[in-house]
């Protein structure tokens, strides 16, 4: 089946081929990326798992070639795009390092603060790319104040309020002030953002959720999810007909043999974790390949655009942190889901039988910025080179918090997803 290439052309790019895939297949972890890792503390919580958890080796290629599930971000439109490699899996000898004391290990402090972009009023088009690097900066204080934290020793509670918190807390408010001042060149002034410039601890193994100014990221469950292993869901644990002579087996986890699933990524698990919010059919999200290549060479770099709609790409709680599968789908106060989206390519051995799904992919990112709603919506993923000869799947789908494809209404509504194939020379 080949798709019109004149409807879906831009700039002149080619068009190649396309394929309806089957989404559950593409719920596969890994990527191989090239970029310069932008220090956060959002890249922080991503590769950051307490003590306690066991070092298992995520899936291959899980991890920037920095050796670290670090999370990176490009400039793009005036705002800055962050892309989590490997969706925020730790590897080995990260966790290793962790275990041994090195980097955040357990009983080292970290630092929460609230979440700054949320609480912001409509952003003017002029004062866009100043208040996002005005954003960006409070993530480099956050980082800052979190090495210092793990660098020194002492973290009495008086060196962490005199050296720590109440430096940080000057530094925000200086920079929330110049926040304030670009959006009243152009518009009303912003009134007490200074009151979001004090910070506390979070214990480095929770990730006290929102203390980034980018999505809330934090392992705890705290939207209205069930945490896994609860049985409190509403409904008949049982199953049931509910009246609808269907014969339901089961709504939660109350009686199955499969242990709970705890938030990481492991299989034979049952999820006791609620569905969450669904919004009405005409607010569900899409979302389109818009441009890609017929062909490419080897480890040549080349571009997806990726165009969203009633997605908003601000929520994101990291696999690696035990954020998978664990919150339930939330809406915004417009009824949109709140999630990011993912993209993968993975080259096809054939194109008469499934791939293995199982399998890892050449190339993985999943990709939040704060921005995204009701209207068509630009993101440009830029994919290093994948390198192996053959033809090449790429997909895009959308994910909630939790990574899970966003519900839709209807029974007969097309998911947020897309598919093209990309041969590669």
């Amino acid at each position: 089946m080949r798709r019109s290439t004149r409807a879906r052309r831009s700039s002149g790019n080619a068009q190649g081929k396309r394929l309806l895939a089957v989404v559950g297949t593409l719920a596969v972890f890994g990527g191989i990326v090239a970029v310069t890792q932008i220090s956060s503390a959002q890249d922080r919580r991503d590769y950051t798992r307490t003590a306690a958890a066991s070092c298992i080796a995520p899936s291959p290629g899980a991890t920037a070639p920095s050796g670290q599930g670090s999370t990176t971000r490009t400039w793009q439109n005036g705002r800055w795009v962050r892309n989590h490699w490997g969706d925020g899996q730790m590897s080995v000898a990260e966790c290793q390092t962790v275990k041994a004391g090195a980097g955040a290990a357990a009983g080292t402090p970290t630092v929460a603060c609230p979440d700054v972009r949320s609480k912001l009023p409509h952003v003017p088009d002029q004062a866009r790319a100043e208040v996002d690097r005005n954003l960006a900066l409070l993530d480099a204080q956050i980082a800052e104040a979190n090495r210092r934290l793990a660098a020194d020793g002492r973290n009495g509670q008086d060196f962490i309020n005199n050296a720590v918190l109440q430096p940080l807390a000057d530094k925000r408010t200086a920079v929330l002030n110049r926040i304030a001042t670009a959006i009243d060149r152009v518009a009303q002034r912003p009134e007490g953002l200074d009151q979001f410039a004090q910070c506390a601890l979070a214990d480095a193994g929770q990730n006290a959720g929102g203390n980034n100014n980018g999505g809330d990221t934090g392992g705890q469950n705290d939207n209205g999810g069930q945490i896994p292993g609860d049985n409190s869901t509403g409904g008949n644990n049982n199953g049931g007909n509910n009246g609808n002579g269907l014969g339901v087996l089961a709504k939660d986890c109350a009686n199955s043999k499969l242990q709970p699933h705890d938030g990481f990524q492991a299989g034979n698990r049952c999820v006791s974790t609620a569905f969450g919010e669904v919004g009405a059919a005409e607010n569900n999200p899409s979302l389109l390949i818009t441009r890609f290549p017929n062909q490419v060479g080897r480890n040549q770099p080349f571009t997806l655009r990726v165009t969203t709609r009633n997605l908003v790409r601000d929520r994101f709680l990291a696999a690696g942190q035990g954020g998978y599968y664990l919150e339930s789908s939330l809406l915004n106060d417009q009824g949109l889901v709140r999630g990011h989206f993912h993209t993968a390519c993975r080259m096809l051995n054939s194109t008469r039988q499934p791939p293995n799904p199982q399998d890892v992919p050449a190339f993985f990112v999943a990709t939040e910025d704060g921005r995204g709603g009701a209207q068509p919506d630009d993101v440009l993923i830029q994919i290093p080179g994948l390198p192996q000869s053959g033809l090449a799947q790429c997909a895009v789908w959308a994910g909630d918090g939790s990574h899970r494809i966003p519900m839709m209404e209807r029974a007969n509504q097309t998911p947020a997803f897309d598919v093209v194939r990309i041969r590669v020379n």
